[in-house]
């Protein structure tokens, strides 16, 4: 009954919940963007049904994560008030910015957007709903600005024992903040790129299984319709087919930008936070070489029984400093280092262990490798096995494709993971080069006043109430996925003309409102 260890477990389950509506949002919306372009541009049908289709499923995901990111700032108040005085004078500039700025423009465009359908001209309906998407990616900027500072503190002097901005620009422009935003942003990317592979792959599936498309002798397609199915015709087809390969193709170009970024974050990692370093590659000794798979007990008392399995030579200098013989020192040699700059007990009397959770850190690093791997192999696969117009018609195959949606999202959240809980015992990790009074240990940053008990009432409400809209996301996008275009596009059948009237050509309002799009 720590209240500490229940602050950070309340914090931890609520912030992964939301980060799994986020970079959905993130990697979906430029998508959704992208095929309203294409539809404005050639008036091409299939992107036009892309887009009311998608773009539903963007709003649910969108609806969900706004109800569930409010909650991130009211824990600061609740359980982290030690914490919040201590960055507030660095926070209140990212986070006004990320709210008066950002927040406002996806919310009042994303509005525009919804309810502009057949109201306003389609070049101003489609630019509101890119600045909409813009708001989104800025929005994730002051957000990482705000976490990059935790990681790695500047543009601050110390005064009276609390950090105050002087440099602005040093904050906004942290070259922590600037990796990790482009390694999310590429990491969203993968995960709407596979959420449209996934559910294309069903779709063409279904239409195989319903006995619409068939095949030649040579494997290509032969588009069919079923007039008793509402949407299931050619401009179907080429619907799921087409999302289906632009998914596959922003998840592989994606993940070999990830690997980029990912790449130049480990050379930073191990400059300012080289304990974090230590820790996923389970280094209890200082090496050059790269772990691919060890065990053992992986603690600061027991890191002598980490014994190696797979290890590659050099390659852990290449990540660290972009050489093959660079030393990166080990657990060991780095306790005695933090022990001098930082102390060895905190304020409340407490000793301090510099060595995060070792299988947290270790195996985080390699499943948010592994799985985004994966991913960009089943996209390329995909490629190749929809190179001739459709899918096969094995359910398992499908089921795979669907399972594959999952991959990123469980990539992003233990890339997450890992960079949180590498950076224990601090809340605000100290920066190697500036004031080694700068920094906050997580086992001080809490409310004092705030019991164990309170705690875990929060979190148990929090977990029912996140349980319950979990449940009601994936009610909603499985009710849309199954009803396909059709579900989201009550005019399907109707041609749109050049106003774009919910009336689908007529040029009469249609009898289902604008909210019909909505809701």
């Amino acid at each position: 009954m720590d209240p500490v260890l229940i602050a950070r477990w309340q914090f931890g389950i609520t912030t992964v919940y939301h980060f799994w509506m986020v970079p959905l949002t993130i990697g979906l919306g430029p998508l959704v963007a992208y095929f309203q372009i294409r539809w404005h541009r050639s008036g091409d049908a299939r992107f036009y049904r892309a887009t009311k289709f998608w773009g539903k499923l963007y709003l649910i995901n969108f609806v969900m994560g706004v109800a569930t990111g409010i909650v991130q700032e009211f824990q600061f108040g609740l359980a982290w008030a030690q914490y919040s005085r201590f960055v507030g004078n660095i926070f209140g500039a990212p986070l006004a910015m990320e709210a008066l700025l950002a927040f406002f423009l996806e919310s009042t465009f994303l509005g525009l957007w919804i309810f502009g359908w057949g109201r306003l001209p389609k070049g101003i309906h489609t630019a509101t709903l890119c600045i909409a998407v813009a708001g989104s990616i800025i929005s994730a900027y002051f957000i990482i600005v705000a976490n990059s500072w935790m990681q790695h503190p500047v543009g601050v002097t110390m005064e009276h024992g609390q950090p105050v901005m002087t440099d602005v620009w040093a904050i906004l422009s942290n070259n922590t903040a600037v990796w990790s935003f482009l390694h999310t942003i590429l990491g969203s990317l993968m995960v709407g790129g596979m959420f449209l592979l996934g559910i294309s792959w069903y779709q063409l599936w279904q239409r195989r299984k319903d006995g619409i498309d068939g095949v030649d002798a040579d494997g290509r397609v032969i588009p069919g319709e079923n007039a008793a199915i509402p949407g299931r015709d050619r401009a179907d087809h080429r619907l799921w087919l087409g999302s289906l390969r632009v998914g596959s193709v922003v998840a592989i170009v994606a993940f070999a930008f990830v690997f980029i970024t990912g790449d130049q974050q480990g050379k930073l990692m191990f400059v300012q936070q080289p304990m974090k370093m230590a820790a996923a590659e389970a280094a209890c000794d200082t090496t050059t070489d790269f772990s691919v798979l060890s065990f053992g007990a992986w603690n600061a008392e027991s890191c002598h029984s980490v014994r190696d399995v797979i290890v590659v030579p050099g390659v852990l200098s290449f990540l660290a400093n972009g050489n093959f013989d660079t030393p990166v020192k080990g657990v060991n040699q780095l306790i005695p280092i933090y022990q001098e700059r930082y102390g060895t007990h905190a304020s409340n009397g407490n000793e301090i262990n510099y060595v995060p959770l070792m299988p947290v850190t270790y195996w985080g690093f390699r499943v948010m490798i592994t799985l985004g791997g994966l991913a960009a192999f089943a996209a390329l696969v995909a490629l190749w096995l929809t190179r001739k117009g459709t899918v096969p018609r094995s359910k398992w195959v499908m089921r795979l494709a669907l399972l594959g949606i999952l991959a990123p999202f469980a990539a992003n959240s233990a890339g997450w993971v890992f960079t949180e809980m590498g950076r224990q015992p601090f809340v605000v990790a100290p920066n190697p080069t500036g004031d080694d009074k700068l920094f906050l240990l997580t086992q001080v940053a809490n409310s004092p006043s705030v019991g164990a008990g309170e705690l875990v009432f929060s979190i148990a409400s929090l977990g029912g109430l996140y349980l319950i809209l979990m449940i009601v996301e994936a009610w909603l996008i499985t009710k849309y996925v199954r009803g396909g275009a059709a579900s989201a596009i009550p005019e399907l059948g109707k041609k749109p003309d050049d106003t774009d009237a919910p009336g689908g050509g007529t040029g009469q309002k249609s009898p289902d409102d604008v909210l019909a799009f909505a809701y």
